[in-house]
Order: C-alpha cells, then sequence, then structure tokens
C-alpha cells in the first residue's frame, strides 16, 4: 500500500552580507590629472546566533548508542503467497535475530500460511529464510536463514521481574515498511491478557504508548540497555483505522523466553490446560454468593471432556439478580493453586504459562458453598479451538 507522506521543506537561515559602492565619476583636463575616486564600503549583516556547544543528553547518548547496537539485529520480513499460480507479496512484519544460528523471532500472525519469506537486515541485504516453528497461542514465530551478514548479533533478552511501569522502552521495526525505525515511550501497564490467534489468551502482556504501527509487528520492544522485554504485537485503533492511538501491547519476555527455545528445538510449543472459564472476583459476586473471600479466580464454566471436570471443579449452576445484574452463581472460588495465592483470575493463566506442561498435576484450594477443599489436577494439552457450545465470554487457562 501507498502512503502519502508529508515531508516539510526546512529552509536553511543564511548568513547574509550586503556591501554597497559608492562610485564617483571623475574628467580628465590638460593640466591636472584625475582625482582618484573615493571608494566607501558599508558592510551590514544579519545578526545570528550561534548554535550553542551543547553536547548529547544522556537519555539522546544512550538512545543514539543503543540504536546503532541494536538496529542491525533487527530486520524487515516480506511474506510472499501463491495467487493465480503466481508469489506474490502477502505481508509484511518485523523479526530480531535470537541467536547466532540464524535463528529470527517475530509473530505468528506475521509468516502464518506464507508460501515464501524474506529478511532484509539494515545493511539492505536479503536472506531466503525458512519456517522453524510457530505457536498460534502465543502469537510467537521463528524463522531462519543460513547465514547473518558480518557483525550481526543476537538481541539479549531482559528479565520480566525487572520491568516496571513508568520505565523508558523503545521500539525498533518497520512501520508500514520504513525500515529502520525508532519510536520511544514509557511501559504503560503490566499484566494485561490480550486475545491470541486462538480462542485463549496471552497473559502478563506489556502495555507501551511507544508507538507501535502495522509493520512493526514481531519487532522487539527494548528496555535503555538494549535487551528485549517484549515482541510489539497488537495495538488499539479505537475502531477508527489501523493507526496507534497510544495504546500498544508487546508479548512479555517471561512469555517469549519459555516458548521460543522449544520452537527451536520442537517446532511446537505445547500448552497445558486447566480447562476451566471464568473471570476475576468481584464485589457483586461477593454479595451474590455470600462469600468469605473478596479475592480469587471464579470458575463459570468447566469444560466438558477437559482436565478439571474430570477432577470434580464445579462451574456456575443457577442465576441470580443482583442490583439489577443478573449473576451466574454457583461455581468453585479459586484461592490458590500449588499453595501460590490466586487474586486474580489472570494469576492462574500465568502460573500454568510460566511453570507447567501437559501431564503436570496442580492441587487447587477452592472455596465451595463456605468450605475450603483441595483438588488436584492432571493438565492436559490445550486444544487449538473450542467448539461454539464451549464458548463463553471468559478467558480460560
Amino acid at each position: 500500500m501507498m502512503m502519502k507522506i508529508n515531508r516539510k521543506i526546512l529552509l536553511p537561515f543564511f548568513l547574509i552580507t550586503l556591501v554597497t559602492l559608492a562610485c564617483g565619476v571623475s574628467t580628465r583636463t590638460a593640466t591636472k590629472e584625475p582625482t582618484a575616486p573615493v571608494l566607501q564600503q558599508q558592510v551590514t549583516t544579519v545578526p545570528v546566533m550561534p548554535s550553542l556547544p551543547v553536547a548529547l543528553s544522556n537519555e539522546e547518548a544512550i538512545l543514539t548508542t543503543l540504536y546503532t547496537r541494536a538496529n542491525p539485529s533487527v530486520v524487515n520480513i516480506i511474506t510472499y503467497s501463491q495467487q493465480g499460480g503466481m508469489g506474490a507479496a502477502s505481508g509484511q512484519g518485523s523479526g530480531f535475530v535470537f541467536d547466532q544460528g540464524g535463528n529470527i523471532v517475530t509473530n505468528a500472525h506475521v509468516i502464518h500460511g506464507a508460501d515464501r519469506l524474506e529478511v532484509y537486515f539494515s545493511d539492505d541485504s536479503a536472506r531466503e529464510a525458512t519456517l522453524v516453528g510457530e505457536d498460534l497461542h502465543s502469537d510467537l514465530a521463528v524463522i531462519s536463514v543460513d547465514s547473518l551478514p558480518a557483525g550481526v548479533l543476537s538481541l539479549p533478552l531482559g528479565k520480566m521481574e525487572e520491568v516496571a511501569v513508568g520505565q523508558t522502552v523503545v521500539a525498533i521495526g518497520n512501520p508500514y515498511g520504513l525500515g529502520g525505525t525508532l519510536t520511544k515511550g514509557i511501559v504503560s501497564a503490566l499484566g494485561r491478557s490480550i486475545p491470541a490467534l486462538t480462542t485463549f489468551q496471552i497473559p502478563q502482556a506489556i502495555q507501551t504508548d511507544a508507538p507501535i504501527n502495522p509493520g512493526n509487528s514481531g519487532g522487539p520492544l527494548l528496555n535503555l540497555r538494549g535487551e528485549v522485554i517484549g515482541i510489539n504485537a497488537q495495538i488499539e485503533t479505537g475502531g477508527t483505522g489501523r493507526a496507534n492511538t497510544g495504546v500498544g501491547f508487546a508479548i512479555p519476555v517471561s512469555i517469549v523466553a519459555r516458548v521460543i527455545p522449544r520452537l527451536i528445538e520442537d517446532g511446537e510449543f505445547i500448552w497445558p490446560w486447566l480447562g476451566v472459564q471464568g473471570g476475576s472476583v468481584s464485589p457483586i459476586l461477593v454479595k451474590a454468593m455470600d462469600l468469605s473471600v473478596d479475592k480469587g479466580a471464579y470458575v463459570a464454566v468447566v469444560l466438558d471432556n477437559g482436565p478439571s471436570i474430570k477432577a470434580g471443579l464445579h462451574g456456575a449452576t443457577r442465576q441470580t439478580e443482583v442490583d439489577g445484574q443478573v449473576i451466574e452463581i454457583g461455581g468453585d472460588v479459586i484461592i490458590a493453586i500449588d499453595d501460590q495465592p490466586v487474586a486474580h483470575f489472570e494469576d492462574i493463566l500465568i502460573y500454568l504459562a510460566l511453570n507447567k506442561d501437559p501431564g503436570d498435576v496442580v492441587v487447587l484450594t477452592v472455596l465451595r458453598d463456605g468450605k475450603t477443599i483441595e483438588i488436584k489436577v492432571t493438565l492436559e494439552p490445550r486444544p487449538t479451538t473450542l467448539s461454539q457450545e464451549e464458548s463463553f465470554p471468559f478467558p480460560e487457562p
């Protein structure tokens, strides 16, 4: 897609020198040598403020150094698909070098379904790439090139526990195909749950106001040390177009660090599944069910043929009306998992995503009918989708 770009032309401010010459007119006689004309020169200068001898600020120096070091490791990915028997460009996104073996990380939605992949580096060199593995549940993928340009290094991963709201972050990528673009912002919020490419959720996502737009997908969100703390994946447009409204989301480095090595080694990542849907305990639910706790994960639905229904977990059994609002009640309230306190439903998502695999057993501490009980659940592999009958307007771990 062609994009009109308005460019302001900056007119240089020249030093202007005005010189006025006063020329005298002379006559020659036989008795007297002509008088030499008197040349008077007037110089008028327009005053110009000299450039201030100011060095780069600390932040500017950090950003320019960070860009110089990190940009060669960020790539532009062009995807091609067969259309009418001919290969045509079908999409574009970003990625970054994960290791010196040529593995490149990007979003699954950037490369999913592509017939051919091309990777362009900052030195304008290009490589064909092959798919190593993709995971639709986390919207992550790994592609690989046979070789890297000289001097291109992999980007280091940061630590999720060091990410804080308010810290400065930068995004490097290719918005609208404009290669090597750096934008700056802050971490606006943590702990968001964002939609995956399946019916499940991606927990612990990072919200940022660093401008990211179509084409930034798959590129790194970096801290000022140049460490990857997230992979830019989604933006909130307000439903008015494709442009960023100041709310963007990155898949957290905690998920990246867990999924990417498995994709490189096995070509896939198999997520554990609890088989419930619900939400966090709310004041109106406390009132409706006369709960003795005001925090926890409420189980609204226990999915058929899932591990939790086999273990005996209970979902909502009836409806009631409280303050004019219809509430599903009667379900279990999970207040801990493996002795780890659960304050919100997302706590279960995060715990399973970062710590467990299919076949593992978890112990749920459950509040049911005013009593606290423990239920053991053997986790199973997560299905790709849920049937329409099992769909419910809550996230599900």
